[in-house]
């Protein structure tokens, strides 16, 4: 199929202006609809953005770690309903230990197991360098932010620590690492190979640069090996990767996201490949758990703010230092749409409601 063209003037307008570059592609379960892109993945080097640009995924990592532990789910590797106390051991840290040990995967993909949120802001290193180990980064996490904010399943409250527990959960029970587990059970079998936990060589000649804005006090925030060269109204951010790759950690081209898109908007299955079910993929679209920011599915949410929106919707966003995205579906219209923007922030709701345009 031929996809139309999405103009980037009338994407730059939608987002306020206020974004270096953004990609964008509206996706049905047939494939891509339309796309475009507005601005430039490289502001010095004047290269334009485009779908194929690269960026970090951040958050929306969340959903390809519920995909992988619904599929292990299905299969019988996994329980979500059984406690995973016993496959982490880092959770003997959290107190109370009576609800700790309560604690099960299917609270960590609706975040209701209780867990805190602390600031992600400083959990980088350079994308040159090695990764610190999962185990002894989320056992250090746990030791600082132990003690659980409400008994697991008594409501929702979303936190960076529960697909890092759910993460090291499903490491212990297949004896393989999380990020060998992505790569072997989505990427793999989706024909993802531009994104990965780093920078691929078929990545990497496509990465967008991340900027921020230059009189934001929130740079001051930030390690400041991260910040780069001004380039007018930004600041340059230089290569980095987050530490915990269950939360945040893939980086990947903008098309092959909207590939991940298109599997969720054909029931699971995508170029013969099936990863799940119809039902488990309807399952993790469902809200089942309400809270004052989000209503969770599993991996899946809404916006509390938008529980009444027409046409329905779920989301997941992935903002963080110099880039903001999203990955939204519209279920009653069988559409979706995947939103890549190299700036901390812009109007990205906004731009996301192009996948309802004509």
């Amino acid at each position: 199929m031929v996809a139309g063209v999405i103009a980037g003037e009338r994407i730059r307008a939608l987002a306020g202006g206020a974004v270096p570059g953004i990609a964008v592609l509206v996706t049905g379960p047939e494939g891509v609809r339309a796309a475009g892109a507005a601005g430039f993945a490289d502001v010095a080097g004047q290269v334009p953005a485009s779908p194929g640009m690269v960026c970090p995924w951040f958050s929306m990592t969340k959903i390809v770690t519920a995909t992988v532990a619904v599929r292990l789910a299905e299969r019988g590797v996994v329980d979500l309903d059984a406690p995973v106390a016993g496959h982490v051991p880092a959770l003997r840290q959290v107190r109370p230990p009576q609800w700790a040990d309560r604690i099960t995967a299917r609270h960590l993909l609706s975040h209701s197991a209780g867990l805190a949120n602390p600031i992600p802001v400083r959990w980088v290193h350079p994308a040159d360098q090695p990764a610190p180990d999962p185990g002894a980064f989320l056992h250090g996490l746990l030791a600082r932010h132990g003690r659980l904010r409400f008994e697991p399943g008594a409501r929702s409250s979303y936190s960076n620590l529960d697909p890092l527990v759910l993460a090291a959960a499903l490491a212990t029970a297949t004896g393989k690492s999380f990020t060998e587990l992505v790569g072997d059970e989505i990427l793999g079998p989706l024909g993802m190979a531009a994104t990965a936990f780093t920078y691929t060589p078929q990545a990497r000649p496509r990465a967008a640069v991340g900027y921020h804005r230059r009189l934001s006090p929130m740079r001051l925030l930030l390690p400041r090996w991260v910040i780069g060269e001004p380039a007018g109204r930004w600041i340059s951010l230089r290569p980095f990767l987050v530490d915990g790759p269950a939360y945040g950690g893939l980086v990947g081209p903008a098309d092959e996201l909207a590939r991940f898109l298109q599997l969720h908007l054909r029931d699971g299955e995508l170029g013969g490949n099936r990863i799940l079910s119809a039902e488990a993929t309807a399952a993790m679209r469902r809200i089942t758990v309400r809270g004052r920011r989000y209503d969770l599915g599993l991996g899946w949410f809404r916006p509390a703010s938008q529980r009444d929106a027409d046409p329905p919707f779920v989301e997941h966003l992935g903002g963080g230092a110099g880039f903001y995205n999203l990955i939204r579906i519209y279920p009653t219209r069988g559409t979706g749409i995947a939103v890549m923007g190299n700036v901390t922030k812009y109007h990205i709701d906004a731009v996301a409601r192009l996948a309802l345009a004509d």
